[in-house]
């Protein structure tokens, strides 16, 4: 039962980004905001995984939070350089 309400609180936690996200305007936050909700939905994974005692969605949730947010930054920097010019 506990297990459910942390799940629950993690996915609140989530949609914290999403708001910042629709609020403002920079690129820079825009991006960070969604880099933050990729190592959440990671660490949500690696969670369920846990409980599931099924480590091959956890190798997947690893693999999402060591090199997910390193495309997100990569492309933050293409769209500044777009506008830059």
């Amino acid at each position: 039962m506990n297990l459910n309400i942390v799940l629950i609180a993690m996915i609140l936690a989530l949609l914290i980004p999403f708001y910042e996200a629709w609020r403002d305007d920079d690129i820079w936050q825009k991006m960070l905001a969604l880099a933050s909700i990729s190592s959440k939905t990671a660490i949500i994974v690696l969670v369920v995984s846990v409980l599931r005692d099924d480590w091959m969605i956890g190798v997947v949730a690893a693999i999402i939070l060591s090199v997910g947010n390193a495309g997100f930054m990569l492309l933050a920097n293409v769209i500044k350089r777009m506008g830059d010019v």
